[in-house]
């Protein structure tokens, strides 16, 4: 008879996890009076057409490309566009990973931070590359590099934002960002404290004396929780959580909503399901396979749930409350150790 429905549908996103990690969305958003230039996705290069594009604005596109992502929403606003309020609301039903603004204005950045930590909270995985925005946010990546020379061009950061959301989204989760090499580049500004700069949630370029490349892949949070760990500063950890957040939201709202019945036994099912989804994604590394990467029934919420309701669960054993399922609610918690890159090294050697 095979493995059921769902099972199915969790290991076929596992076994691709990979491959869909490198092939990541970006929405570019470009300032455009041009009669052709209008609103549309691209693929590749391919799809370009020269001619409907100012010479800046095509360079854009292009460093996008440059990174491979799977695709481009390019979103068309008028020059003289005094925010961007309208752009995001198009954007808030269409599905992409880093969006980047490169003709923004500083006090402009406020509402796109606003806005992607808005829809992160309403689990949207939405995340913006920006330029000198102290965001504090797992979600916005702050590219401050300025100075950045390319052949006859010189780049600010804001300019050169394209291109950082056009790498991160088409890494794949066998490496990070930190240390990628940007062959084009020339040179740089060198950052005075570069250390200072990453620890203040900076994502920078740097110069080895042979190569420009990325510093170390943070995004621009710099307050932890005890929720939110010094984990949440990595972008490519950050990455991992929202394509498990997506794939289980997914699939739970795909095959579980209004087509199966809130019981015990549908519950173990689905846990089922996550568990065999968590092993899989272990095997490639994304989770630490030495970890107990599981999902299990949260017994303190389900019990607070009819506590509030006023039934006494003082009697209750856990396994009566895993039981006793609530309403419509499926209270479920987990633990996973997701695999970051090697980054840092401590080799002392004794003579």
């Amino acid at each position: 008879m095979g493995l059921p429905q769902i099972n199915i549908e969790f290991l076929g996103r596992a076994t691709s996890a990979i491959a869909r990690s490198a092939r990541g969305i970006v929405a570019l958003v470009l300032k455009d009076d041009t009669p052709n230039a209008k609103s549309q996705e691209i693929k590749s290069i391919d799809d370009l057409k020269p001619a409907d594009w100012t010479v800046r604005n095509l360079a854009y596109i292009k460093q996008v490309l440059k990174g491979t992502p799977s695709k481009v929403i390019i979103e068309v606003v008028p020059t003289e566009t005094v925010d961007y309020l309208e752009v995001l609301n198009r954007l808030s039903f269409k599905k992409f990973n880093y969006l980047t603004i490169p003709d923004i204005t500083t006090p402009q950045t406020s509402d796109v931070v606003t806005w992607i930590k808005e829809k992160r909270k309403a689990k949207k995985t939405f995340k913006a590359v920006l330029s000198n925005v102290k965001a504090d946010s797992e979600g916005i990546i702050n590219f401050t590099t300025a100075g950045i020379k390319v052949g006859e061009e010189t780049y600010t950061s804001a300019e050169y934002a394209p291109r950082i959301a056009g790498i991160l989204a088409g890494l794949d989760f066998t490496r990070s960002s930190t240390y990628f090499v940007l062959d084009e580049v020339e040179s740089i500004v060198e950052h005075a404290d570069p250390d200072g700069a990453i620890d203040a949630g900076e994502l920078i370029l740097i110069n080895d004396g042979e190569k420009i490349k990325i510093g170390r892949g943070v995004n621009s949070l710099v307050t932890t929780t005890t929720t939110k760990t010094e984990d949440f500063k990595s972008i490519r950890i950050i990455e991992v959580v929202d394509m498990i957040s997506d794939d289980v939201r997914s699939v739970f709202e795909d095959e579980y909503v209004g087509k199966v019945n809130n019981i015990y036994d549908n519950q173990v099912l689905f846990i089922t399901s996550l568990n065999a989804y968590f092993k899989e994604l272990s095997t490639d590394e994304v989770l630490d396979k030495e970890a107990d990467n599981i999902a299990e029934i949260n017994v303190d919420a389900q019990r607070l749930a009819w506590e509030k309701i006023g039934t006494d669960t003082s009697t209750w054993e856990d396994q009566v409350v895993k039981e006793t399922s609530f309403k419509r609610n499926v209270f479920l918690k987990g633990n996973v150790k997701i695999v970051d890159s090697m980054e840092d090294l401590d080799f002392n050697i004794f003579m």
